[in-house]
């Protein structure tokens, strides 16, 4: 856990900085985006409240010193542009409001992948080379073949607009409707589990398959054990290590699908935001954006390595030895 830590801190100082370097590579003048209608003083004003002034070095070490004190920076906006020195926008109030949105995006689209993926994948597994298992394999196929952004489109149009089945944008929180939260979240929980629901299902079924060939399967077998409770309790677990982890993953995927879901069904959530700050050129905000991003993700896979111990106690032994 030790060893893992470190790496956390090393990768998150990897894409900070990276993130930094890249953002002071960008050609133009952001000033000009943020205020149009400016003065060259007043441009120059909003250059130094940005640190734009400033070495990169320089401002990658202030942004580090604030964000680690909770302060993620100013969204300027033509009309928050200000020459006080004050912050009309903080970012930290965006990210207040848009990061619970795009967890409970993520976290509903893993729910429903796993819950379609797993049933799927053990029967595929089961039932290898039948009809069932090529159909899903099938199925898999065509899925991992359509964009997200596809899908979104398709289910918004004939969902949404046509069927009017539900509004097809916009975002309603649990407290105000349970009801029509669930609803809202519907369309683009969909449209990012359909890949990921492809994925996990062959990956479980690829490893039931060699999982059952073991002897210990074999073992079960001949004490007299129920197919289902082979299946279920005794090959499922050892069978999970390649699905959890590509699930730990995946979640890089997830958010950069997430940023154009999120526009398409105008959900303001993190993606939103990250493309919202693209499109305006607010390189202080995009940065903090990409950082929790980062926390997120790489926690996420810290997560996932203590999962492989809990799983599977050979790990854990092995571990231990060493």
């Amino acid at each position: 856990m030790l060893q893992r830590l470190l790496q956390l801190v090393i990768v998150l100082f990897l894409v900070t900085i990276f993130t930094a370097l890249l953002i002071d590579l960008v050609p133009g003048d952001p000033t000009l985006a943020l205020a149009p209608v400016a003065s060259a003083q007043q441009r120059q004003d909003l250059r130094h409240q940005l640190h734009l002034d400033e070495p990169v070095w320089q401002r990658y070490g202030e942004w580090v010193n604030g964000l680690a004190h909770g302060d993620l920076g100013c969204y300027y906006g033509t009309s928050g542009y200000t020459t006080s020195g004050s912050c009309p926008d903080p970012v930290s109030d965006r990210v207040k409001d848009a990061l619970p949105i795009s967890l409970l995006l993520m976290i509903y689209t893993q729910i429903v992948s796993l819950a379609i993926a797993v049933p799927l994948g053990v029967a595929s597994a089961y039932r290898a080379g039948s009809l069932f298992d090529k159909g899903s394999n099938t199925a898999a196929f065509g899925l991992l073949a359509i964009p997200n952004f596809v899908l979104a489109l398709v289910l918004a149009f004939y969902l949404g607009t046509k069927a009017g089945l539900v509004k097809p944008t916009g975002w309603v929180d649990f407290g105000q409707d349970p009801t029509e939260h669930f609803k809202q979240a519907m369309l683009p929980v969909i449209a990012l589990a359909a890949g990921q629901v492809a994925i996990y299902t062959r990956l479980l079924r690829s490893d039931m398959i060699a999982t059952l060939q073991e002897d210990f399967v074999t073992m079960a077998r001949a004490k007299g054990l129920t197919s289902s409770r082979i299946l279920w309790r005794h090959a499922l677990r050892p069978s999970s290590l390649t699905l959890i982890t590509v699930a730990g993953l995946t979640v890089g995927a997830l958010i950069g699908g997430a940023v154009v879901i999120e526009v398409i069904f105008n959900i303001h959530g993190m993606g939103f935001l990250i493309a919202d700050a693209i499109g305006r050129r607010q390189y202080v905000a995009l940065q903090s954006y990409v950082a929790i991003i980062a926390i997120g993700y790489v926690l996420v896979n810290f997560f996932v390595d203590i999962m492989y111990a809990v799983l599977d106690p050979r790990i854990r032994h092995a571990r231990a030895i060493g």
